[in-house]
């Protein structure tokens, strides 16, 4: 064996001693695509982790909305919130003994085929295409879209992770679970921080349920939802019961509470609201201009991998005469 080669070997031996039996072992791995000889320094998930990060559809999340377009540097875009739920999900991940670097992979390509513009980007493909999801759009970057057509030939639970991350589809892995709620948290707790900073709700509206259990602050409502999921699936697993990720129901009421709350205060909000009418006119007119010319398959890849300055100078050069 090459002497480079022992160092994955020794990670992989140190997953096997140390990670819990609930965990993916990266030795383990169905495999890829396609076939290809193992990195003699780098686990399986330690690799498409770095591909992910090296890839294009990877930095154009820095100029995509999260919830609000372009109106400070200040609040999340995309590749920010994609930053967060890796670091909460490595948290729990780590006090739980799962495989981090399957986490990290995961978490970091799950949104790579979100729209510009957010949510409302989607819904617009969605309705003009007769069916549009991010979290399939995201499989098909890095199975088809990325590396000019090649894609990046990731392992099978890193993209069953990132297609289940959202919907009714349940992930194979602990790693993959994870990852699904914990991007509802970290959505949740930093949509509510961007919101009051832009002054569109205030700490007296947020219900006093979650305010209760949650405490007042980004940081303790993030930590309040960690802890109790760490304990609660430690619980649980320690009981012999289904391998998932639990929380309390009384954290779980909490969530919902948020949730609604925060879909009736901000994503359906008089602002969002009022964006969407914007990016909805946009993200139409273009994918109408370029039906014309190509597939409805190409306008939308297209049209989902634009950033939202992109796509608003695309919409700009199209409307506004040029000087002659």
């Amino acid at each position: 064996m090459p002497q480079d080669s022992k160092i994955r070997v020794m990670t992989e031996n140190n997953e096997k001693e140390f990670l819990s039996p609930w965990a993916q072992l990266s030795s383990e791995s169905k495999g890829r695509l396609t076939e290809e000889e193992p990195c003699d320094i780098r686990t399986t998930y330690q690799r498409d982790r770095d591909r992910i990060i090296h890839s294009e559809f990877f930095r154009k999340l820095k100029g995509k909305t999260q919830v609000f377009i372009q109106m400070h540097e200040f609040y999340r875009s995309r590749l920010t919130h994609t930053l967060e739920v890796s670091q909460i999900a490595r948290t729990i991940a780590r006090a739980l003994r799962l495989n981090e670097d399957l986490i990290e992979a995961i978490a970091l390509g799950h949104d790579l085929g979100h729209t510009c513009f957010g949510h409302s980007g989607e819904e617009v493909l969605h309705h003009l295409t007769g069916h549009f999801a991010h979290n399939e759009q995201s499989l098909r970057v890095v199975d088809v879209l990325e590396r000019k057509g090649k894609g990046l030939n990731l392992t099978y639970e890193v993209r069953d992770g990132i297609l289940n991350h959202t919907g009714e589809g349940v992930p194979v892995t602990m790693e993959g679970k994870l990852v699904k709620i914990a991007d509802r948290i970290t959505y949740l707790c930093h949509d509510i921080q961007d919101s009051l900073s832009a002054g569109i709700i205030t700490d007296e509206d947020i219900p006093e349920l979650c305010k209760e259990k949650l405490g007042n602050s980004h940081s303790q409502r993030v930590n309040a939802f960690v802890h109790d999921m760490v304990l609660e699936t430690a619980r649980q697993l320690k009981a012999g019961n289904e391998q998932r990720i639990y929380q309390t129901p009384e954290m779980e009421s909490v969530m919902r509470e948020l949730r609604k709350f925060m879909f009736d205060r901000v994503y359906n909000g008089k602002v969002c609201m009022h964006e969407k009418v914007k990016s909805t006119h946009i993200v139409e007119f273009l994918f109408q201009t370029y039906t014309k010319d190509m597939s409805v398959t190409d306008a939308t890849d297209h049209i989902a991998g634009l950033t939202d300055s992109m796509a608003i100078k695309e919409f700009q050069d199209r409307i506004i005469p040029k000087p002659k």
